[in-house]
C-alpha cells in the first residue's frame, strides 16, 4: 500500500521561472525608461526657464519701483523746500524794505518796530512749517532737550533748573534739531 501524505505542504511543487528577455524593442504601448527620464528632465528645464524669466521680470519691476519712489521722494523734498523758501522770501523782502529807508529820517523806535514785525513774520513762517521754539527758562534741566553751557550756584532757583537761556532751541515735527543752550542752577 502506498502511503498518502496528509500535509499538502510536504508535497514537492514545481515552479516555472520565466527567463528574462534580452533587451530589445519595447512593445508599442509602453514608453522606454530613458525616454521618460529625458522627458522629465526637459519638462524640469522648461519649468526652470519659466521661473527664471518670472524672477528676472520681478527683479526689473522691483528696480523700476525703487527708482520711481526715489524720484518721487526727491521731488517731494524739493517741493517742500520750495514752499519754505517761498514763505521766507516774504521775510527777506521785508528786511530789504527796512534797509531802504532814509537813515536821517529813521528813528531808533521805528527801526526796533520794524525788526519786531519782521521777527514776528519770520516766527509765523517757522510755525507754519512746524518748527517749534524750545525756550526752557525756569523749567527743570533736560539733557535731551537742553545743552548746559555753564552751571552757577543760585539761592533763588532749585537745583538743576534752567536759570537763563543763552540760545533758544528748535524742534521740527517733534524732533530736536537744535538744543537750547542754557545756564543751569546748582546748590550755593
Amino acid at each position: 500500500m502506498t502511503k498518502k501524505k496528509d500535509n499538502p505542504f510536504e508535497e514537492p511543487v514545481e515552479i516555472e521561472l520565466e527567463q528574462a528577455e534580452a533587451p530589445g524593442p519595447e512593445p508599442e504601448g509602453e514608453p522606454d525608461v530613458a525616454e521618460l527620464e529625458s522627458a522629465a528632465v526637459e519638462a524640469a528645464r522648461e519649468e526652470v526657464a519659466k521661473m527664471r524669466e518670472a524672477m528676472l521680470r520681478m527683479q526689473a519691476e522691483t528696480e523700476n519701483t525703487r527708482k520711481r519712489l526715489t524720484r518721487e521722494l526727491d521731488r517731494s523734498r524739493r517741493m517742500a523746500l520750495e514752499r519754505v523758501m517761498k514763505d521766507l522770501l516774504q521775510v527777506r523782502d521785508t528786511l530789504e524794505r527796512g534797509l531802504d529807508i532814509d537813515p536821517e529820517a529813521a528813528t531808533v523806535e521805528a527801526l526796533a518796530e520794524g525788526q519786531t514785525l519782521t521777527l514776528k513774520m519770520l516766527d509765523k513762517v517757522l510755525q507754519d512749517h512746524h518748527l517749534e521754539v524750545v525756550d526752557p527758562a525756569g523749567e527743570p534741566f533736560d539733557p535731551e532737550q537742553h545743552e548746559a553751557m555753564t552751571v552757577l550756584p543760585s539761592a533763588e532757583h532749585e537745583e538743576n533748573t534752567v536759570m537763563e537761556v543763552i540760545q533758544k532751541g528748535f524742534r521740527l515735527h517733534d524732533r530736536l534739531i537744535r538744543p537750547a543752550r542754557v545756564v543751569v542752577s546748582a546748590k550755593p
